[in-house]
């Protein structure tokens, strides 16, 4: 035993592992062989990093993230020191990738796609799509008229309608014949398109735009009836054709009213405004703020015209109006934001005063009529929309502007184009009809004679209209009447008629608004069954404010007339009974009824209900009634009842004209 065990010892020792045992990790080490450790770069940006993927370190974007569209960052973010905000960073790379990997696949889908037979693309999902068995012993598909087994005169095989598979797609009913007769109905969409432009991360340029894109299309001509003009084809043919479809019927609305100076209305019209980097914001507020506050009753009865027009062409044309509508804006920004300071106070000044340095560049060179006239029409309405009553900063009185629009309009004979303006197929020109609102109104301001009385005149006895009905809500003929009125009071204050003359002419002007007057029940709420505003009906409503102002105005000529007088207080009461038919708040139409409230709030007493009634409205409208003309028209009504009040207290009732208060404090407002 001892020479087999000796034997056996002698023999050289032999391991041999199972064939099923994996080598050991640590056999290298055992044989000495070197082992290459990848070492882990610190130099890779934090996204890699975070989401734990090799980093190839390029710049100024690895490959990594410019493949995904995810920011790539080599500086030390914040969220990287915080856990949560990691967590957070990472679902949100997630997320992105997901979207990045959905439009590779949409995108490569539309691809393949655009090569397939376009007969294709509309068919219904085949056996190859649909899982359910009765779709694979379907009849041949009547879309594909090339297969070879298809019988063109077998009637088409008709499948079960399965209501709850959500793969069975609804059945194009415009495209079957027995429902051509009835052609989808039309619509109008606004679509609104905004561009901004980056310079190394840094927004400096921003163009906005809307487009209207319509279905109103003329029907097919047929032989046998002679061709349909397109002009004729508008939406109110679809109104007034089923107009027991709409509760209260309204009447259609010419959409192509005004002759705008910058020619007929286009669908669509991409604005490019030139402007400073620093006059950037101000643009933007003047654009996103202070636009919609400046013709909301052209805004009701035309819907974005006011903007696409009227004013963003001018903004883009003409640079003394964009310098106003600038000016403007640093006006809206500081009353409504309490911003205070020389900065805003030296945009407001220095686009004033490069607006009016255009000007009078502008008139002396003697060209460019129209651009001059915009801009000076902007310069004096822009106004009554923005600015507190306490603005203490320099400016040229408005009716000082007004003498040399008057000149303008002159001279581009803008009050023969409004004479001859008789017919529904002729349009007013724009520049004249805001001229006209500003003409008449304004002189009521002054005590003086409109400018263009007798272009108003004639206008009232041809019975023809001017536009300012569209633009401002008050019938042409009402506001022909109030020329007269204002006509009148400029020869009593210049001592021209006596008593009984003057007395002649208020009957016959009373004798004239008689005539105005609706039938019963005209005024009526201004909405309709789904709530959206009725343009022609509000407009009646406005116009019997204006109306019921225009005789209480009238009624204060007759010498010796007092506000306490009895048939002056049921006109006020009257007056205040109106204000149920006007929309009320910041998205109503005080501010659209300053000249009115003016008149009916001077001749009202201490106990009138308008008093309380207008404290009502002022209350809705909240910050909006501390701007603009209504918010100066609210401040001379409280001087004047607070000077009327205090006589009234001595035992002395007499009458505190609202012109005489604007004189003692220096007031020189247009209200409008």
């Amino acid at each position: 035993m001892s020479n087999r065990a000796a034997a056996q010892s002698s023999k050289p020792t032999t391991m041999v592992a199972p064939k099923s045992t994996p080598p050991r990790p640590t056999a290298a080490v055992n044989t000495g062989a070197s082992t290459k450790m990848h070492k882990r770069s610190r130099s890779g940006c934090f996204t890699c990093r975070l989401r734990r993927k090799k980093c190839d370190e390029g710049s100024p974007q690895c490959k990594a993230c410019k493949h995904l569209g995810l920011k790539c960052e080599y500086k030390r973010p914040v969220w990287w020191s915080n856990n949560e905000q990691r967590k957070a960073q990472k679902e949100t790379i997630k997320n992105i990738i997901k979207r990045t990997k959905l439009s590779e696949k949409t995108s490569q889908a539309s691809a393949t796609g655009a090569e397939s037979p376009p007969g294709l693309s509309h068919s219904l999902p085949t056996s190859a799509t649909y899982s359910d068995v009765t779709a694979r012993t379907r009849a041949v598909s009547v879309d594909s008229q090339y297969s070879l087994e298809y019988d063109f005169n077998q009637p088409p095989v008709q499948e079960p309608f399965d209501l709850y598979h959500p793969q069975v797609f609804t059945p194009q009913f415009e495209s079957h014949l027995h429902y051509q007769p009835y052609p989808p109905t039309p619509y109008e969409v606004d679509i609104k398109t905004e561009r901004q432009m980056y310079v190394n991360d840094v927004p400096t340029r921003r163009d906005s735009s809307i487009s209207t894109f319509s279905t109103f299309q003329p029907p097919p001509s047929h032989d046998s009836l002679p061709p349909l003009p397109e002009d004729a084809w508008v939406q109110e043919d679809i109104y007034e054709a089923h107009g027991h479809l709409f509760s209260p019927p309204e009447e259609g609305l010419d959409f192509n009213f005004f002759d705008f100076s910058h020619g007929p209305p286009h669908a669509s019209h991409q604005s490019v405004i030139q402007v400073d980097d620093c006059d950037r914001p101000l643009l933007d507020h003047f654009i996103d703020n202070v636009l919609r506050l400046i013709f909301p009753i052209l805004e009701v009865n035309q819907h974005g015209s006011a903007r696409s027009e009227v004013i963003l062409p001018a903004l883009e044309s003409n640079k003394c109006y964009l310098h106003c509508c600038l000016s403007i804006a640093a006006i809206h920004l500081k009353s409504t934001q309490g911003i205070q300071g020389e900065q805003i106070d030296s945009d407001i000044m220095r686009h004033r005063y490069a607006t009016i340095s255009e000007l009078c560049e502008a008139l002396n060179r003697d060209t460019d009529h129209v651009q001059i006239l915009e801009a000076t029409l902007g310069m004096i309405f822009f106004q009554c929309s923005v600015g507190r009553p306490d603005d203490c900063l320099p400016d040229i009185p408005w009716h000082q502007h007004f003498q040399a629009a008057t000149s303008l309009v002159r001279k581009l004979e803008l009050p023969d184009a409004i004479t001859h303006v008789n017919n529904s197929q002729m349009h007013p020109p724009f520049n004249m009809t805001l001229t006209s609102w500003i003409d008449i109104l304004g002189a009521t301001m002054l005590g003086t004679a409109p400018q263009f009385a007798n272009t108003y005149r004639d206008k009232h006895l041809s019975a023809s209209t001017s536009g300012l009905c569209e633009l401002m809500g008050c019938e042409d003929r009402m506001m022909y009447l109030i020329s007269e009125i204002a006509c009148l009071e400029a020869l009593k204050l210049g001592n021209v008629l006596d008593d009984m003359q003057l007395c002649e002419h208020i009957k016959l002007l009373g004798q004239q608004m008689d005539l105005t007057e609706p039938p019963p029940g005209a005024v009526d709420l201004p909405y309709s069954s789904t709530g959206a505003i009725r343009p022609k009906q509000l407009s009646r409503n406005m116009t019997a404010m204006f109306r019921v102002a225009a005789r209480i105005w009238l009624c204060s000529l007759v010498p010796g007339s007092s506000k306490y007088d009895q048939s002056m207080m049921d006109l006020v009461s009257r007056f205040a009974g109106l204000f149920e038919f006007i929309p009320s708040g910041p998205d109503g139409f005080d501010r659209s009824l300053v000249w009115p409230l003016l008149i009916g709030g001077a001749h009202s007493t201490n106990s009138s209900a308008f008093r309380h009634v207008f404290a009502d409205r002022i209350a809705c409208l909240g910050e909006q009634a501390e701007f603009g003309s209504f918010g100066r028209m609210v401040r001379l009504l409280q001087e004047v009842w607070r000077q009327s009040d205090e006589e009234g207290k001595v035992g002395e009732r007499q009458n505190v004209h609202w012109r005489d208060v604007m004189r003692q404090k220096g007031w020189d407002f247009l209200l409008i």
